[in-house]
């Protein structure tokens, strides 16, 4: 695995430079659906990305925020599970939020992920078992045991949450669930439906610096699912998750119907 973690890091980086290149410059930019943005950078990282993994691993099926989705990737055991610019918005505006995500999954659980956000400095990687690194650095979640005070990356807390504590908040998913493996927030929590993409290569990093992770309703992730979706996600300190998903229960219940 490591020779292929290296690999990847590689790639990531090489579209992550291609994307810096371009960061605060004049290229097309639309929505795909109203509050959904996009821009031409996306579709370049994602096609650098597609030709790329897929050379490195033939027999891997493919899944991104930019390709239409190809249902042969069911029948794949090993699925690239990619977002190729997470936080475009953040990217659009000029800000440092966003990163290029990729995962790897193997028989529906990420085995190895890379982040790489080059406006930040920052390359985090994680492959199963093996543990989870940022800038060559082991990471390790926060040993926090009482929810009250958790350090949450929000621009408002809303009116029942206002124990927690707000920190910077990235307009990536996946950095703010990376924050909790560095130890730079406590809980992270979305209450919708989301997309595997947004979250693939952060569980494992996640989860790889000890940090609890599940779905909104306390359940596992699985990836590479027909319908390649999640009822939210939690990413918190250990001592602290059980505490985090009783708290979301009685929301997270009305939410996911």
């Amino acid at each position: 695995m490591a020779p292929l973690l290296d690999a990847v890091v590689e790639i990531a980086a090489a579209a992550g430079q291609m994307a810096l290149a371009r960061w605060r410059t004049d290229f097309r930019r639309w929505e795909k659906e109203p509050g959904s943005p996009v821009c031409e950078v996306d579709l370049d990282a994602d096609r650098m990305l597609h030709a790329r993994l897929s050379a490195l691993l033939p027999e891997a099926g493919w899944l991104s925020e930019e390709t239409a989705d190809a249902p042969d990737r069911l029948a794949r055991r090993h699925v690239w599970v990619v977002d190729p610019i997470d936080g475009t918005r953040d990217y659009i505006r000029g800000r440092e939020g966003w990163a290029i995500s990729v995962a790897l999954i193997e028989d529906g659980r990420p085995v190895l992920a890379v982040l790489d956000a080059p406006a930040r400095r920052e390359r985090w990687s994680a492959t199963a078992g093996r543990g989870a690194w940022r800038n060559g650095v082991r990471l390790a979640a926060g040993d926090r045991t009482v929810l009250a005070g958790a350090r949450v990356p929000a621009d408002v807390l809303p009116r029942t949450d206002r124990d927690f504590v707000a920190v910077a908040k990235p307009n990536s998913i996946a950095l703010r669930m990376a924050m909790v493996a560095a130890d730079e927030a406590d809980l992270v929590a979305t209450l919708r439906w989301g997309n595997e993409w947004d979250i693939a290569a952060a569980v494992l990093i996640g989860a790889e610096a000890g940090a609890g992770v599940s779905d909104a309703l306390g359940a596992p992730l699985a990836f590479n699912k027909r319908v390649p979706q999640a009822f939210g996600v939690v990413v918190a300190a250990p001592g602290i998750h059980g505490a985090a998903i009783e708290r979301l229960a009685e929301r997270a219940a009305a939410l996911a119907g």
